[in-house]
């Protein structure tokens, strides 16, 4: 499967310095006609074997980092993703940020403050869940949620520097070992009407909606913009971003799961190489554990 995983995985790539059109360019329903939602079950299933086994020597080697950043409007579904593909992960090496709205402390600093707090130590993988993308997402739709309040938050080009600040705060961490993986769930706006309708419907489902999120369907174009300058002005070489179909979830999170596998296959970790010295001292504590067996006592 290692070259569907590369296939999928540069089909939701976006080209750095190209202008994205989401209508256009990536297609939220896309999905693989002739994998079938039951072929596209068991991929999953042999990925995230793949994943943790990847996962394993790039803890063992732990001289990078990896973050994973989810964005995507209303269920899109980023919960989901979390679930179903980090599912198979060993959950001793990764770490989940949910993002809410700022605290009357983080409001007192920059806004990629709580972001830095919250990054994965090396070995480690640790997932955004919303992350600091909502500081050109939700504050562009809505700028009265803009923080922090200085003297220079209003000035001329605000966006423009903002998306510079996001690229050289991540120039920064890949430069010191952090390997980003973005990924934008991309959802139509008819896939997102069913969804919560059957939040609505189904009682189990009923938690999950919230009358914000229909008032914030309308701003749907607002967000689609806000979405598209995003993915344009900050899919870099270094960190770029993917735009996961959403539409079909085993479909998203097939290709969620070749983005990551892809990742981990071109970082190609592996196990520390043990010295000869080490090799040595092995070899007599196995020497000593076998000397102390009880005569006539087998081992395991």
């Amino acid at each position: 499967m290692s070259h569907r995983w590369r296939e999928l995985a540069e089909a939701t790539r976006v080209t750095p310095g190209s202008t994205v059109d989401l209508s256009a360019d990536f297609d939220p329903g896309r999905r693989d006609a002739h994998l079938g939602k039951d072929g596209g079950t068991e991929a999953s299933a042999v990925a995230q074997t793949e994943l943790l086994a990847w996962q394993d020597r790039f803890f063992a080697q732990s001289d990078r980092a990896l973050l994973i950043v989810l964005q995507g409007i209303d269920a899109a579904g980023k919960d989901g993703t979390i679930k179903h593909v980090m599912s198979g992960l060993n959950p001793e090496g990764v770490d989940v940020h949910s993002f809410k709205e700022p605290s009357q402390t983080e409001r007192a600093h920059d806004y990629l403050w709580r972001h830095q707090a919250a990054l994965p130590e090396l070995g480690r993988i640790a997932v955004f869940n919303r992350s600091h993308y909502e500081n050109v997402l939700i504050t562009r739709v809505h700028p009265e949620l803009l923080w922090p309040r200085t003297a220079v938050l209003n000035r001329d080009g605000l966006w423009q520097r903002r998306y510079r600040d996001i690229n050289e705060w991540e120039r920064y961490l890949t430069d010191n070992g952090t390997v980003l993986v973005k990924l934008f769930l991309n959802l139509s706006k008819a896939e997102q009407e069913r969804r919560f309708l059957a939040r609505i419907d189904e009682p189990e489902k009923n938690w999950k909606f919230s009358a914000a999120d229909l008032r914030e369907r309308e701003f749907w174009d607002d967000y689609q913009t806000a979405f598209q300058d995003m993915l344009s002005q900050t899919s870099t070489d270094f960190a770029p971003w993917h735009v996961i179909p959403a539409d079909h979830k085993w479909f998203s999170h097939l290709s969620t799961s070749a983005v990551l596998l892809e990742t981990l296959r071109q970082l190609n970790p592996h196990y520390p190489q043990v010295s000869a010295a080490a090799k040595t001292e092995l070899a007599q504590a196995k020497r000593e554990l076998l000397g102390a067996r009880p005569q006539g006592r087998p081992g395991p």
